[in-house]
């Protein structure tokens, strides 16, 4: 399960390996289950999603909208890395070619962006749908969701793909070996022979200004809904407001707090936490997110959770009845 020991002066430059997650070669057949296993629920999860709210014309509503889409990033941001990783931890596979090596970055860089849009999208959701309710289908229509979809995908591709140019475009002449479970900017950026700042300060303010912004206009709508949400004077609306903020709440902690410590760690710490944490850290945050995004919306929204279950019994019938 270690791989192969590599010579950093004689492979191709069309190559890069990577390395895994440094100091648990020993676990990377559990690691390599647990994985397979995260990634199954991702991908059955986000498409029961995506087929349930397709499907019912009930759940045609800008919140499910935003769901929908976001299912289908959390599939993208997932498949991007997932199976090369299992691949490195199942059979030691570490190989990845130049382009398929920044190919997988610029699908990271940009799926990452389009989320946190998504998260600020189903945030100012929320807002309008309880601090607003008279207004919500005047301000949220098909034509304002499509355009904050549209509006939200051109932002991450202006600020990521010069991002990935520029990195891509660095001389690579001594060691091909990535010390991450895959291309990760700052690791490979680390390998370049010109000098990688100028990618790399772009990359931590861009990022810093897209998440700095996202979230901080996130906070502001919840602040918002929260004043609005005490003000009500049933308590069953309250905790009806809150229970569905919090499966919100939840899905952006589990996004943004591993995220913006994957990337700080590994400007500001790099020397001081080790090596295996800051891997870790940045394959958390495009794993879990992804993994149980599903599980909570669809835990915690009935009308989610109704009918997926209805969409599993009825398959489950069917098949018998076919059977029989």
């Amino acid at each position: 399960m270690l791989g192969p020991s590599y010579n950093h002066t004689t492979e191709s430059p069309g190559t890069f390996h990577l390395l895994g997650i440094p100091g648990f070669q020993s676990s990377y057949l559990w690691l390599a289950i647990s994985l397979s296993t995260m990634y199954s629920i991702t991908l059955l999860g986000n498409t029961l999603i995506i087929i349930v709210i397709c499907m019912d014309s009930t759940l045609h509503e800008p919140m499910y909208f935003f769901l929908c889409v976001l299912a289908a990033v959390d599939v993208v941001m997932a498949s991007s890395v997932v199976p090369k990783m299992v691949s490195i931890f199942s059979s030691g596979d570490s190989s990845i070619g130049f382009n398929a090596c920044f190919t997988q970055m610029y699908f990271v860089h940009v799926a990452t962006a389009v989320e946190t849009g998504l998260l600020l999208a189903m945030a100012f959701d929320r807002y309008v749908a309880i601090c607003k309710p008279l207004h919500y289908m005047r301000i949220l229509t098909p034509h304002a969701m499509l355009g904050i979809s549209v509006t939200i995908t051109v932002r991450a591709l202006i600020f990521m793909t010069p991002l990935s140019w520029m990195l891509s475009h660095l001389p690579f002449c001594a060691s091909n070996v990535v010390p991450h479970s895959y291309c990760e900017h700052m690791a490979v950026a680390k390998l370049a022979c010109a000098d990688p700042m100028p990618s790399s300060l772009y990359s931590l303010i861009f990022s810093s200004i897209i998440v700095g912004s996202d979230v901080a206009f996130i906070s502001a709508s919840y602040t918002l809904i929260l004043k609005t949400v005490f003000g009500l004077s049933s308590k069953n609306a309250q905790w009806k407001a809150l229970s569905t903020c919090g499966s919100h709440v939840g899905v952006m902690a589990l996004y943004y707090l591993p995220g913006m410590a994957s990337i700080y760690v590994a400007w500001l710490g790099q020397d001081n936490v080790p090596l295996h944490t800051q891997v870790l850290l940045a394959d958390l945050y495009l794993i879990i997110p992804p993994t149980l995004n599903p599980i909570i919306y669809g835990i915690r929204t009935r009308h989610i959770r109704e009918r997926i279950w209805s969409l599993l019994t009825y398959c489950f019938f069917h098949q018998c009845t076919q059977g029989s």
